[in-house]
C-alpha cells in the first residue's frame, strides 16, 4: 500500500496535501483498492461553494460500489478536477497523482483531527485484519 509521507489522512481515507491555506483532496491507495475500479465521478460541490467538514464533495462508483469522498476539513471551493470523469482510470493507477477538490480552510484547528503517513498506515492495518 502507498501512503505517501508528505499527505495527511483523515479516517474516511481521503489523503490532504497542504499548501499554506489550501487543501488539495483525493481518496487514499487504501480506499481506490477496497473500491477497484472506478467507472463514475460526480461532483457534489461547485467552485466558490462553502463546504463543511464531512460533508460529500464526490461521488464515485466502482464494479463494486457507490462511496461518497467527505471533505475532510471546511472551506471554500477553489476548484475541482474537471478531468476526472473523462479520465477516471487516474484514479485507479495513481490515486495520489488524481486530485479531486481544491478547498481554502476556514477553520484550520480542524487539521488536528487528520493522521500523518505512519498513524493512517496503522489505522489500515487494524481494519485488513
Amino acid at each position: 500500500m502507498n501512503v505517501p509521507t508528505n499527505l495527511k489522512y483523515s479516517d474516511t481515507d481521503e489523503w490532504i496535501l497542504l499548501e499554506g491555506k489550501v487543501a488539495t483532496i483525493g481518496i487514499s491507495d487504501y480506499a481506490q483498492s477496497q473500491l477497484s475500479d472506478i467507472v463514475y465521478v460526480e461532483f457534489k460541490v461547485d467552485v466558490g461553494e462553502n463546504i463543511k467538514i464531512n460533508s460529500a464533495c464526490v461521488t464515485l462508483e466502482s464494479v463494486k460500489a457507490a462511496a461518497d469522498v467527505n471533505s475532510p476539513l471546511s472551506g471554500k471551493v477553489l476548484g475541482v478536477n474537471e478531468d476526472l470523469p473523462q479520465s477516471m482510470e487516474m484514479i485507479n493507477s495513481d490515486p495520489y497523482k488524481a486530485w479531486m477538490v481544491k478547498i481554502e480552510l476556514t477553520s484550520p484547528a480542524e487539521l488536528d483531527s487528520l493522521m500523518d503517513a505512519a498513524a493512517y498506515q496503522a489505522y489500515c492495518a487494524e481494519r485488513s485484519h
